[in-house]
This record gives structure tokens, sequence and C-alpha cells, in this order.
């Protein structure tokens, strides 16, 4: 039962939670007590523009993520003491502005999305010791702060009217109070992320003031529950494979829903009420511990331990390792390698595994953080090193890479990857190496049988038909080898982060109604409705789906990468023909 304790990410992680707790703890006494619970959510929101800053700029997150929630603060405290309005006004005032202030930066300056998953979820078992010292200083000035300024934020928050009488003129306690809830919520940012900051901060503090009325009592229990929340939601997220915020999360409503229905349990006729409630939350419990990602690190005494980050490295080394490996791949079908947060299971296939596979080119650079903290020693292999064909990406963007990260849409880089990966895992079981070189060389002549099918199938669409528009910038690899021209994407960018722009719309319909594009291709694991929209506007199909970033489900077209590159093929040939011509490729 208590395993999961023993284990170093997760150990670290209750260490930040811990310190992170008294902070929290104190700071949600008085933002509940002032009314402040609006502000508290948005100011790790408004942290978006410093995120995608610092992305863009090459500077460190938190660093960015405080200077925008410190501005923030300082916003919202000038204006409240300039219009006498509500803070929960102001706040949304203010947040308006700096979301779109994000979305501009990140959409027209850094054409990224500004680190858009951290912001919002954290990876509380990627976390480093630089993030518990934040936690940790934030946490101490909360502590003095409040032993020296506690008073004046009492008497502000109950009688802001007559406070300038009692001799409190200055607005300067207000701005530090608003200050700190920035730097906290900054400091959890990396923990939980914006959206879940509320379980910290809000929940707890609610809940202890069911049962407490004095300050300083109030204070102590709210920090004891938040510890004990974000410990136990650890464990729990550890059991049950699920991420680790969001169980906290969950766990911290739970939690409140009780103590508020024992709160009211002494009065009559409402025990029916009361009673229903209670099993709703526990209900809400239950579908809080969702079964985490697929595969296992665990070995079998005669296998390899291996782990994949991509759909598209697990199957390439599952092709080439056969029975004596055991890939436990991070990403899932039709998942988004641009969004992830760490699930327990990954963690722990990562600190057992003896070979690590990235697909590199900045495309998966979450997998660095995850390896060095996990406790283990793998060895790590970034395969798009070993590619021959390499083509521009953009360096200002997410991926912050001299190339495009999705190298594995020519056939080409795939046999290279494939003998870099039959290389490392013979270098790692050299018993092995005869079986790891016959697989890859057996699926190397499918991947050359896959070039020559699909170059036949496009070479009999005419050139001037040869027009591709894409979900977004993904298909740069494929159009080179096969000789398609690339007319434009709905998301001008090698990220799915990153978001069009109004002009960028208008631009790209232009281009299409120009050029006579008949298609217009969505993509398996992105929204298609804007690409749908915008080719009812041009009058071009979107009635074909690619597979960009990721295989699809077991079952479908895409489910390996032989037949994912067939079926890309297959749509693309019939939409650029006005679904007058197929794709099969044989020798699969």
């Amino acid at each position: 039962m208590l395993e999961p304790f023993r284990l170093p990410y997760v150990q670290r992680a209750i260490v930040e939670v811990v310190v992170l707790s008294v902070g929290a703890g104190i700071l949600g006494t008085w933002i509940v007590l002032r009314g402040l619970a609006f502000y508290a959510h948005a100011v790790g929101t408004a942290a978006f523009p410093g995120l995608v800053l610092a992305n863009g700029l090459n500077f460190a997150a938190p660093l960015g993520a405080f200077a925008s929630g410190g501005v923030f603060a300082g916003t919202v405290a000038r204006l409240a003491r300039r219009e006498r309005t509500s803070y929960d006004a102001l706040t949304a005032l203010v947040l308006v502005g700096a979301l779109a202030t994000g979305v501009i930066l990140a959409s027209d300056v850094f054409h990224s999305g500004g680190g858009v998953e951290q912001l919002l979820f954290g990876s509380l078992l990627a976390i480093g010791w630089n993030d518990v010292v934040l936690a940790a200083v934030a946490s101490g000035l909360v502590l003095v702060a409040g032993a020296v300024l506690g008073r004046r934020w009492l008497a502000t928050g109950f009688d802001p009217a007559s406070a300038p009488a009692l001799g409190l003129r200055s607005a300067l306690p207000d701005l530090i109070l608003l200050g700190l809830i920035a730097l906290a919520t900054t400091a959890a940012l990396s923990a939980v992320g914006a959206l879940l900051a509320t379980a910290l901060f809000v929940v707890p503090a609610a809940t202890t003031r069911l049962w407490s009325r004095r300050t300083l009592p109030w204070q102590v229990a709210t920090v004891a529950l938040v510890a004990v929340e974000a410990i136990a939601g650890l464990w729990l997220s550890v059991e049950t494979d699920a991420p680790p915020g969001a169980t906290i999360g969950v766990l911290s409503s739970v939690v409140f829903g009780l103590a508020a229905a024992a709160r009211h349990l002494r009065q009559p006729g409402k025990r029916f009420a009361v009673s229903t409630a209670v099993l709703a939350l526990m209900g809400l419990a239950g579908c809080g511990g969702s079964g985490g990602s697929g595969g296992s690190g665990a070995s079998s005494g005669t296998t390899l331990d291996v782990v994949a980050t991509t759909t598209q490295l697990g199957d390439f080394v599952r092709e080439v390792g056969g029975s004596r490996v055991d890939v436990h791949q991070i990403l899932k079908a039709n998942s988004d390698p641009h969004d992830y947060e760490p699930r327990p299971s990954d963690v722990q296939a990562t600190a057992s595994a003896t070979v690590v596979f990235l697909s590199g080119d900045n495309l998966d650079p979450w997998m660095d953080k995850v390896a060095e903290e996990a406790g283990g020693s793998p060895t790590r292999v970034v395969v798009s090193d070993a590619v021959p064909v390499k083509i521009s990406g953009n360096p200002s963007g997410p991926e912050a890479s001299t190339y495009d990260p999705h190298w594995w849409h020519d056939p080409v880089n795939a046999k290279a990857a494939v003998k870099r990966i039959a290389a490392a895992l013979s270098a790692a079981d050299p018993k092995s190496a005869a079986v790891f070189k016959r697989n890859a060389a057996a699926y190397e002549r499918k991947l050359a049988a896959l070039q020559a099918g699909i170059a036949s199938c496009l070479k009999a669409v005419p050139v001037t038909q040869r027009k591709l528009v894409t979900d977004h910038d993904a298909f740069n690899y494929f159009a080179k080898r096969f000789g398609i021209a690339i007319v434009g994407a709905v998301i001008p960018s090698q990220s799915t982060q990153a978001q069009p722009s109004a002009g960028d719309l208008a631009k790209l319909s232009s281009v299409i109604k120009k050029q006579g594009v008949r298609a217009i291709f969505p993509e398996s694991s992105l929204n298609p409705k804007l690409a749908q929209a915008i080719a009812t506007q041009t009058g071009a199909t979107s009635s074909y789906t690619l597979y960009g970033d990721t295989l699809g489900p077991a079952g479908s077209a895409g489910a390996t990468y032989l037949t994912m590159e067939e079926a890309n093929a297959e749509a693309m040939t019939r939409g650029l023909t006005g679904g007058r011509r197929g794709c099969v490729v044989r020798g699969l």
C-alpha cells in the first residue's frame, strides 16, 4: 500500500506539495476571507503571456510567468484603488487583456502556444528541485507577510470604507497580498497548473472554514488539509495511473462536499438531501481514477525494457525488437505530442527502462525532464539525429527547433530511424543483435515498398492538382518526397498549439480559391471544424482525413506506421483528384 512513497519522483513531489501547502494554506484563508477566489484562479491564467515570452525568448518559464502575474496583480490593485470597483469585475477586465495579449504573442509574434500544457495542467511528477526552491521562497514570504500585515488585511477586508479612518490609508498591504497570491500561484504552476490551482488555494480553505471561525486555527487547519489532500491525491494518482493534478482536484472537491454534508447532518429534514449529495460525490471520486497509459515498464526478466515517446517510435521499436523487447509507449493513438502531462506509469517505466527513444527536433522535449527526474539511468536515443533528410523548422515556435519535427513522413527517414533503433537495441542487448538486425532488414523492405507504392499513386495525379492544404504544417517531408506543393495550413505552424488569426484564415481562403485547391485535409488528432468551415467557404472538400502527429487506434486504417502512410496517400490521391483515383500499396 505504501509502495508509491518509495518512488523517488513521488518523494520529490511530496516535498513540493508539503512546502507549497504552507503558502497555499495561509493565502487560501485570506483569499476566502477577502473574496479573492476568482482572482486567485485568474492570476495563474494571466501568466499565459509571460510563458509565451519565456518560450519565445528562451528564458526561464517561472520568471516569465511571475512577471506576467506580477503585472496582473499590480494592475488589478491600482484599478481597485482608483475605480473603487469590486475585485471580481476588475480581475475579469484585466484577465481579458492578459489573455488577448498572450494569444497575439503566441499566434502572430512567436507562432507558438507558449507552453499551454504547462500553464493549464502542470506536471507534478516531473518537477525538479528548482521548483521546490521556488515553492519554499513563496511560502516563506507568505509566512513573513502574514505575520506583519495580517491585521491590516483583516481590517481592510472587513470594512474597506472605514479603513482610512483607522489610519489604514496605504494601498501597499493589499498590493503585497495580491502579489503574494501571484507568486504562490506561479510556484504552483509546475505542480498543478492554472486550471487546478484552486484545488490548493481555495477549496481546502473553504472546507476548513465550515468548521473554524478563528483565524489562526483556521490557517493551521488549512495548511494541514492542503498537505494531506495533496499527498493522498499523489498516492491515488500512482495507484490509479491518473494525472496527479486532476486527482488532487477531485479529492479536494470530494472532501469539501463531505465536510459540507457533515455540517448539515445535524439539521432535521436535510439528511436525505445530504445522503444523496454524498453518494454523488463518491461517484465523482470513482470517476477520477481513469485508466492510464498503455504498456508497462515491468520486465519479464528475458526482455529489454524500452520506452518510446511517440506512436510512430513505438511501432518502429516493436517491429525491430519483436518479442525481445517490452515497449512502454507514452503517447497514445490520436493524442497530441505537443500537449503532454506524464502519468505515474510513464515515469515509473522510464525509471526502470534500459533505453528511452525520443523523436527529437523538440517534438517531445518534455521527455528530457521526465527521464532526468524519474530516478533511473536509461540510455536516451534521439532518433531524429540519425535521419538524413532535414527540412527547416520554426526556431521561434514551441518546438524551438532548427528542423520540422515531423520527419517520419518521409519513408527514407523512417528507414534511417529503424537502423538507429536496431543499433541502440543491439548495444543494450548484444545477445539479441542478430534478431534485431534481421527484423530491421525485413521492415526496411516494407518501407521500400511503401515508398515506391506511394510514389506510383501520386505520380498518376497531374502536377497541377498536387496542391496540399492541411490542418497544421506537418507534411513538409511527405510533400518534398512525393512532389506535392504545399499551399498552406489552417494552423500556420508546425505545432498544434498555435492559433490562426483572422488574417491568416482570410489569406488562406483567398489562396485556395485562386489556385483551385480541391481538398482541405483535416487531421485525425485535431478538431476538424475550422478546416471544414474553410472548405465550405471555398468550395473545397474536407471529406478526407490525414494522420499527422499520431497513428490511429487499433483497428483503424492508421493503426501502424505502414498503414498510416498508405491511408494518407489514399486520402490525398482521392482528395486531389476529386475522388476519381485511389491508392493501394502492395507488399506491406
